[in-house]
Order: structure tokens, then C-alpha cells, then sequence
């Protein structure tokens, strides 16, 4: 370790102030807490979820046993800082052989686990990975490496000091999570009352209020489908000239094939004005429009456009470009199960997409706002089929039923709904900055703990010199001590 230590500190190692090895063995018929790596907290630093294992049960990696104070540091991927401190309530249970588990030999253990927390062991452990598949560390690499070890009453006083800091800025992350938990609530009441007919007044409402006469959704919907089948026959019409087949009569339009049809006895009821359709006869779907991007042209997807996929902007070589306004949709069941990000979102001008998205355009010229609120306000669950990949396919999300109201509350609610989440990402933006500043006020906090600059130094505290020297003379009589076992010789066969 490089620079200049306070009086009374010294550098050492992990492994010069933590026992060897804790007990090893396979639980018992007794069922014990079994901690393994996927249980470690990695943003809170502790020990989540574990379950209870017998020897019978217990699976072959639960072999060490812990105790209150012990440090679990996984040797699995060290980049992700997954550790912990075994508390009271694990005292006795048996965690993963995935872990290094330090026990302090004499020293103070929250001084040990405090510095497994710090950016130094993580970039320390970072440049002693190996493998490729699951990259990791070994316990030597972990305990060879230095720290700065004050006098014991001092770690015991920085400890101290650490832990209230820590407790007052895991107060102010909760806070801050909570907020953001309360914008998601309000995200998600927007988009309802969107989609209910609750975010502005109704068509109907203003019409009245007015004394003027208004087009309710059903008459929109009739020109959407008018317009739908314009499209069709110029389109289909087109291919038949190219291919050098003039129709000669109006027989090939009976191929058009009818959108499907909602049924709305099965659906609750809309506000006045509105009607129910299905996203089949609203939406134009581009998804077999969809041509391969050529080999030559691929690399344009990282420079001049933008690129989309399921659950946002992703890096990938299936890519298809597109010019215009689009509605992506989430095509990936997994996503669309967790709705951990919106399932759907627009595009403008000239951009690529990946295979994982419908892409979507509406009739008239009406708002995407509308229909983009109505898919991510909506419980897609039911949509999705397949267990094992689960997806949205195109068939199943035409069946979508979709409450339309008349095309100027649709402009209305789209621009409603942008002005209010744009409020709600702004806000969103200030926590995540809040909350990523108080993860580097931590690692701050702890440079400070390391450097002695956190509390004040007595000068009557024994060395920590001495401390060392105490317990390496400790672990030497105890090695001393400890029974030596002899192989027995093999018998001579008999003659």
C-alpha cells in the first residue's frame, strides 16, 4: 500500500488478521440456514433469503461453517462486491464453499467488512480473476490482500463512526427508493386514468358544454377501417401490376382479410363517445415489412440512427430499419411478465430494430401518445403464450381489445399524458443522481475510515504493531497445540 500511515498503524493483510479456515463438514440431520452467494443483499451488503437444509437435502457446496461476525466475501465475480457480515440470527448456519469466509483472529470483524466494502478490494480483486465463463478468485487472492490496521480501540471507534454514517445514508436511500416507488404508482395512475377517460374532459363533456355536435370513436372507427382497406388494395393492387396481372375485374378485393373484431360483451363499459376495437383494426403492423439488414450496411446501426429492441436501446446484429413514426411494442414475454421497463414506446425519423419489438403505426395520423399510454397502462399477461420463451406474438396481440375515443381527445390525452410523466421523469432523474451520489459519498466515507481521518487518534491506544505480534504468536501456539494425526502404514499382504 502506497502513502503514510497515521501513528500506531501499520499495514497488513487479510490473512494476517483472520483465522485459517472456519469448520468444514455437510449439515446433520438438524436443519441449519444455509447462506449461499445467491442470498448476499449485493446492495445492502447482507444476508437476504436462505433456506433450511438437512444433510439429506443440502447441497454439496454447503460445507463451512459460520458464526456471528464472520465476513462472506464470494469469490464468484468479485466485480459485484456480493459480501457480508453474518448476523446473530445466522449464528451456526453453513453458507456455499463459493465464499471466502473471514473470521476475524483478533481484530475488530466490522473492521474486516468494512473494507471488503471499499472500491480498493474490489479493484484489487478485479485484476486477480480467473476463468472466462465464471470468472473468480481464490481465498489466497483474497487474503494476500493489504489494508491498513489501526490500533484496536480505533477500529473499534471508526467502526462505530462507520456504522452511524452507513445507518444515516441507508436512511436517505430508502427515502429516495421511496419516492420512486410512489412516481411508479403515479405513473401507472396516469396511464389508467388515460386509457378510462379520466386524465381530460371527454369529447362528449366538451361538445355539451359547448352546444356543438361531435364524432364519437364508433365514426372514427369506420374511417379507420375504410383507410385500412385503401391501403390493402393499392398495396395489393401494386403487386399485381408488377407482376404483369392487370385485374380485370373487382374479384381479387374478396382476399382482403378483415381485421379482427372485438367482442364487447365480455368488456366493461367505456365513458360516452368512446368504443371498444381490437389493436388489429387501429394499428398497422409493420412486422412483415420487416427486410434484413445487408452485411455492408450493419455497421451504420452504432453511427447515424438510432437503434431499438424490446425493452429499450440494445446492441445486436438483427436488425431491420425503418423511416417514420413507429409504436415499438415488446415482443419478449419475459419483459412483458415482469414489467420491469415500459412494454412500449415510439420512434421517430430513421432508425433500426431488433426482432424483439412489433413495430406499429396508427391509421389518420392519430396520436402514438394514445396507444402507447393504452399498452403500458394494460396487463398483457393473458396475451402471452410459451413457458419456456415466452413471447408476444403478433396473432394474439391483434386480438388485444383497445378502447378508442373520438381523435381529438385522443390528441388531447396523448399530450396529457407526455406533459405529466415528463414531470415524473424529471424527478426520477434528481433521485437516481441523488442516489448514485450517496454510493460515492460511501466509498468517500470509507477512503476516509482507511486513512484514519474519520474520528480522532488517541495516543495512550497500544500500537497496532503490537496487536500483530499478539496474534501471530497467538495462531503459532496455537498450531503448536494442535494434534497431529499419522497415516498408518498399509499390512503386509499375507503370505
Amino acid at each position: 500500500m502506497s502513502g503514510s500511515l497515521p501513528v500506531g498503524w501499520i499495514t497488513a493483510s487479510l490473512g494476517d488478521v483472520c483465522e485459517e479456515r472456519v469448520p468444514q463438514g455437510p449439515p446433520m440431520e438438524h436443519p441449519v440456514p444455509y447462506i449461499d452467494i445467491g442470498s448476499i443483499d449485493r446492495s445492502e451488503k447482507r444476508i437476504g433469503e436462505t433456506a433450511l437444509v438437512t444433510g439429506s437435502d443440502a447441497p454439496t457446496r454447503a460445507r463451512q461453517w459460520v458464526r456471528s461476525g464472520d465476513v462472506l466475501v464470494s469469490m464468484t465475480r468479485p466485480n459485484l462486491n456480493a459480501v457480508a457480515q453474518v448476523g446473530a440470527e445466522f449464528e451456526g448456519a453453513v453458507a456455499s464453499t463459493g465464499f471466502d469466509v473471514l473470521r476475524s483472529a483478533g481484530v475488530s470483524p466490522g473492521w474486516i467488512f468494512y473494507r471488503v466494502r471499499t472500491s480498493e478490494f474490489v479493484a484489487a480483486m478485479s485484476e486477480d480473476l480467473q476463468g472466462v465463463v465464471y470468472p473468480a478468485v481464490r481465498p489466497r487472492d483474497i487474503r494476500r490482500h493489504e489494508l491498513p490496521l489501526p490500533p484496536l480501540p480505533e477500529q473499534h471507534r471508526i467502526v462505530d463512526a462507520l456504522e452511524s454514517c452507513f445507518t444515516r445514508l441507508d436512511d436517505a436511500v430508502a427515502t429516495l427508493e421511496q419516492v420512486q416507488r410512489n412516481l411508479k404508482r403515479y405513473r401507472a395512475s396516469v396511464l389508467m386514468a388515460a386509457v378510462e377517460g379520466r386524465l381530460v374532459p371527454t369529447e362528449a363533456e366538451l361538445a355539451r358544454a359547448e352546444g356543438r355536435d361531435y364524432d364519437p370513436a364508433s365514426v372514427l372507427l369506420e374511417r379507420i377501417l375504410a383507410e385500412r382497406r385503401r391501403r390493402w388494395e393499392e398495396a395489393e393492387l401494386a403487386k399485381l401490376e408488377a407482376k404483369g396481372k392487370v385485374p380485370k375485374d373487382g374479384k381479387w378485393k374478396a382476399k382482403y382479410p378483415e381485421p379482427v373484431a372485438p367482442d364487447p360483451s365480455e368488456l366493461p363499459e367505456l365513458p360516452e363517445g368512446w368504443c371498444w376495437a381490437t389493436v388489429d383494426q387501429v394499428l398497422e403492423n409493420h412486422d412483415q415489412n420487416r427486410v434484413p439488414v445487408k452485411r455492408a450496411d450493419r455497421a451504420q446501426r452504432r453511427g447515424r440512427y438510432p437503434y431499438y429492441g424490446a425493452s429499450g436501446v440494445i446492441d445486436s446484429i438483427n436488425d431491420f430499419l425503418f423511416d417514420g413514426s413507429f409504436l415499438l411494442v415488446g415482443e419478449d414475454g419475459a419483459n412483458l411478465l415482469a414489467r420491469s421497463t415500459p412494454i412500449a414506446f415510439q420512434a421517430h425519423g430513421r432508425f433500426w430494430v431488433n426482432n424483439h419489438a412489433h413495430v406499429l403505426r396508427t391509421h389518420l395520423n392519430l396520436p402514438l401518445g394514445f396507444l402507447e399510454a393504452f399498452f403500458n397502462a394494460t396487463d398483457l399477461a393473458r396475451y402471452v403464450t410459451g413457458t419456456a420463451q415466452p413471447k408476444l406474438p403478433q396473432a394474439a396481440m391483434n386480438k388485444i381489445p383497445v378502447p378508442l375515443c373520438p381523435a381529438p381527445e385522443q390528441f388531447r390525452i396523448a399530450e396529457a399524458v407526455e406533459r405529466q410523466l415528463s414531470v415524473a421523469d424529471g424527478i426520477e432523474g434528481t433521485l437516481d443522481i441523488g442516489i448514485k451520489r450517496i454510493h460515492r459519498l460511501r466509498q468517500s466515507i470509507l477512503k476516509w475510515a482507511f486513512e484514519g481521518r474519520l474520528v480522532d487518534q488517541d495516543p495512550s491506544d497500544e500500537p497496532a504493531s503490537v496487536l500483530l505480534e499478539r496474534i501471530r504468536a497467538e495462531r503459532l501456539s496455537s498450531e503448536s497445540t494442535r494434534p497431529t494425526t499419522r497415516r498408518r502404514k498399509p499390512k503386509a499382504p499375507n503370505p
